[in-house]
């Protein structure tokens, strides 16, 4: 048999501390998504300003997806609540330098640090709940997390427009937000004692290939999404909008992601994994092709609030399927694969999606990315439909 970490009953400060770190993450970099129009301004002197400006946003996205295995393994090896508080710390550091630096290339290189420190909270708020709780109690803290997250989004990004109307440097600020909540990580957070890697050798086989299969799909599933923050701006500013309204509109997108994530508990008990993975993957394809067709701002904002559900949906099912799939000893590296595979997404989204913005422009990237994701659910569909009739004979 395989022992199970002991339990720990988190207080309700720990509890809100953990959720706190977690609104830092998902949208961590696309805080300065509303700059991006003036940034491209400002470093037009520097050579291939167009891309380098746009990487500055996803390069965090890379430098967590590389640096997030590591976190992994000092989670399982070291501790969840010294990951998180270097994680915390590291955050604000790198965070508000943005404010300061005045060369591009420099910029560059602070976004990635900002990146290390976004893996290590990531991988350890994930691995704390996954300790944490059990059960039908952990899909529903697993689905405030990513609440939380989308929570970060709705709060960080139109703060970040105002703030860029002012000063395109002023969002930078915000990551200081990080200090705050490490100081209550200090004070309140207890991790429990997990079992030994020994103990956890048994029942492996299989369990690689669909682990894999689940980092395949977040990478997909945000790549596609991550199109928002990336590509969104310069579509929005086609159509007259500001740094404001360009951060309250992207800000959309993680809205109607709130309201999926707190849904997903009860979904979870109606429908299977693979169901909700069908389902999720089925709207953020409509809400694409919704903003690709959009003809005023209105419309893209719907396509957004409906692509935004599906994401509310994916993420804490994902994060659940892993958990489930992981042993107590290993559950930090198998849930950090993860947070590769969300991040990965994200820093190669302007990179795969440009050449199809180069020949048929943003709005129709958004059109035939939308339909795509949709024939990809409703062939999901089918076979899953197909594996349930020759599972009834």
């Amino acid at each position: 048999m395989t022992n199970r970490a002991d339990t720990l009953t988190p207080t309700r400060v720990a509890r809100g501390t953990v959720l706190a770190a977690a609104t830092l993450t998902i949208m961590a970099a696309a805080i300065i998504a509303p700059s991006l129009p003036a940034m491209r301004e400002v470093f037009s002197g520097t050579p291939g300003a167009g891309l380098l400006v746009r990487l500055a946003l996803t390069v965090t996205s890379l430098a967590i997806a590389i640096s997030a295995p590591l976190s992994g393994i000092v989670a399982d090896r070291v501790g969840r609540r010294p990951l998180l508080l270097s994680g915390l710390v590291l955050y604000a550091v790198t965070g508000t330098a943005g404010f300061f630096v005045n060369d591009l290339y420099l910029l560059l290189v602070t976004r990635a640090g900002l990146g290390l420190a976004v893996g290590a909270i990531m991988t350890a708020v994930s691995t704390l709940i996954t300790d944490w709780f059990s059960g039908p109690d952990r899909a529903s803290f697993l689905g405030l997390q990513q609440a939380f997250a989308s929570l970060g989004g709705v709060v960080f990004l139109p703060l970040a427009g105002l703030l860029a109307t002012v000063n395109w440097q002023a969002p930078f600020w915000i990551y200081s937000a990080s200090a705050i909540v490490a100081v209550f990580a200090i004070v309140s957070l207890r991790e429990p004692h997990r079992s030994s890697p020994a103990a956890t050798e048994v029942q492996r086989t299989r369990l690689p290939g669909r682990i894999i299969g689940v980092y395949v799909l977040a990478l997909v599933a945000t790549l596609v999404f991550y199109m928002a923050p990336t590509q969104l701006p310069f579509l929005l500013e086609g159509f007259g909008s500001g740094p404001a309204v360009i951060g309250a509109v992207v800000a959309g997108s993680t809205l109607t992601s709130v309201a999926g994530a707190l849904a997903f508990p009860r979904l979870r008990k109606r429908l299977s994994p693979t169901a909700i993975t069908t389902l999720s993957v089925a709207l953020l394809g409509l809400g694409w092709l919704l903003v690709g067709t959009a003809g005023t701002v209105v419309q893209v904002v719907a396509g957004l609030l409906v692509g935004g559900l599906g994401v509310g949906f994916v993420v804490p099912n994902l994060n659940l399927r892993l958990a489930e799939f992981a042993q107590p000893a290993h559950r930090g590296r198998v849930l950090s694969g993860l947070v590769t595979g969300i991040f990965l997404g994200q820093f190669l989204s302007p990179l795969v999606v440009q050449p199809l913005v180069q020949t048929i422009g943003i709005a129709g990237t958004f059109t035939w990315t939308g339909i795509a994701m949709g024939a990809g659910a409703a062939l999901a569909a089918l076979v899953s439909n197909r594996n349930n009739r020759k599972e009834t004979r």
